[in-house]
């Protein structure tokens, strides 16, 4: 059984994290974050080519968190694989134990480093779902019959700082329709708008985990501002970067991470939180502990 879903229906505050695979097959930085996060937070995301950019499988590093005792949240986008290659990765991943997946249809190939690749995108992350689900009743989508099925705790995004919001709200509830279990969001960082989206998402039978990405400068914040869809820092908040001696900011970042952890907790506005730290994985343990979950 997922001991991710376990933790959710449980009640309790949960964290999960991601770790970005490395590009190539030194694996002693990605082992060094697993055996830091491990025991540290409820699930681990392993990426999936993101951005496009070739790294070392989300499948591998998936099994290398098994393999060290965490609580392995495998990443699958559609765009690199069609339907064929897509159920014969779960099957795989299955059996060895990982439970837990997360759907997405992935970024275009032209943001990455391989411009050239053609994109499959042969299913989206709402076919993909509903794959999960038929794999699950024993059969695969061609209708045949399964020796075994697989067992998957289903898990999607959504953007609630999209603008406009409506054409996500429609495929999030299209989503959930499809077999969604969990939910995790893109970065939040206005929680007012975030309470807003809570209000409309509890209407729904489904964990919602708000979305952190660690900020380390005001220059990060802006950059994401002008180019990642989805994502709106505030002014306050790039104010309070921009405003520390050099050489802080991160610091700052942690505390602006934390200072959100502890208010989306106490005021029980989502079932927990997903922290990206891209490439600063180090910092996760000392954020949980300045927001009072660790």
């Amino acid at each position: 059984m997922s001991r991710l879903k376990k933790a959710l229906d449980s009640g309790k505050f949960v964290v999960t994290a991601e770790i970005g695979p490395p590009k190539g097959i030194n694996l002693e930085g990605v082992k060094h974050h697993i055996e830091l996060l491990k025991d540290k937070v409820d699930g681990l995301n392993v990426t999936d080519n993101q951005s496009s950019v070739l790294r070392y499988p989300s499948l591998g590093g998936a099994l290398l968190v098994k393999e060290m005792g965490g609580e392995p949240i495998l990443q699958m986008t559609c765009r690199d694989r069609n339907r064929l290659a897509l159920q014969a990765d779960l099957m795989f991943a299955y059996s060895r134990g990982i439970t837990n997946v997360l759907c997405l249809t992935g970024d275009a190939v032209v943001v990455g480093d391989h411009k050239d690749a053609k994109g499959v995108f042969d299913l989206d992350s709402v076919q993909l779902l509903d794959t999960i689900q038929i794999l699950a009743e024993g059969t695969d989508l061609g209708g045949n019959k399964l020796d075994g099925a697989p067992q998957f705790f289903k898990g999607a995004i959504v953007t609630p700082e999209a603008r406009p919001l409506e054409p996500q709200l429609m495929k999030f509830e299209k989503k959930i329709e499809a077999g969604a279990q969990f939910i995790q969001t893109q970065a939040i960082y206005d929680l007012n708008n975030f309470r807003n989206f809570m209000d409309y998402a509890r209407k729904f039978n489904v964990k919602i985990l708000a979305g952190l990405v660690l900020l380390t400068s005001a220059g990060m914040a802006k950059f994401m501002n002008k180019n990642v869809p989805g994502i709106f820092v505030p002014q306050p908040l790039i104010d309070e970067l921009a405003g520390v001696p050099k050489g802080k900011a991160l610091e700052t970042g942690m505390k602006i991470a934390a200072r959100m952890i502890r208010t989306i907790k106490e005021e029980k506005m989502a079932d927990g939180v997903h922290i990206m730290a891209i490439g600063r994985e180090e910092t996760v343990p000392q954020i949980l502990e300045m927001a009072g979950v660790a």
